[in-house]
């Protein structure tokens, strides 16, 4: 496991982010898995930026990877903290070229999408993995155990680095419900 302060966070990538759009499906660039990266890059660190400061505009999004803006990158950021079925938080960080090299206690729940608006669905996932992959900025290795929501939200986001969205994982339409919307 890593400790918090080698994850690249937000404050420690050194750029102002900008809010770029975010894709639908079935918009092409999303079903192309993403470009391995170079962490150290410039524009690497600017996009993890950027993937931050769409995120925190978009209300209740906890995690945003490269190809939903349209960047065919290995690329994603992840926040989880507060969200109720969190268990493990490791607070908001950025993670490229990641990869699950662990995982096990696998437990269907029900997944939302930004670029995926108007449905969820109930995937099957782990509820415990083990992430390695290279922080932005520092290109340093980072491993990340995590459990419940967060491993969720990695897995996710790490589907949307390999061309996959949610409804690619639902065992079929009586798993995909109509998104509830809220006055």
């Amino acid at each position: 496991m890593t400790s918090d302060n080698e994850l690249a966070r937000y404050e420690s990538l050194g750029v102002e982010g900008a809010v770029r759009p975010v894709l639908t499906a079935p918009h092409p660039a999303l079903a192309r898995p993403g470009e391995l990266v170079d962490p150290t890059d410039p524009e690497v660190v600017r996009l993890a930026a950027d993937l931050f400061a769409t995120m925190r505009v978009s209300p209740g999004c906890v995690g945003l990877a490269a190809p939903q803006v349209g960047v065919s990158a290995r690329l994603f950021v992840v926040d989880v903290t507060g969200h109720p079925k969190s268990n493990t938080v490791h607070g908001a960080y950025a993670l490229a070229n990641a990869e699950i090299v662990e995982s096990t206690r696998w437990r269907p729940g029900r997944e939302g999408c930004m670029s995926v608006p108007d449905l969820t669905g109930d995937v099957k996932r782990a509820s415990r993995v083990v992430v390695v992959g290279e922080a932005p900025g520092t290109g340093a290795k980072i491993t990340l155990t995590t459990d419940a929501f967060e491993a969720r939200a990695l897995q996710h986001e790490i589907d949307h680095c390999a061309g996959l969205l949610f409804l690619d994982r639902v065992s079929g339409a009586h798993a995909l419900y109509q998104r509830k919307v809220y006055l």
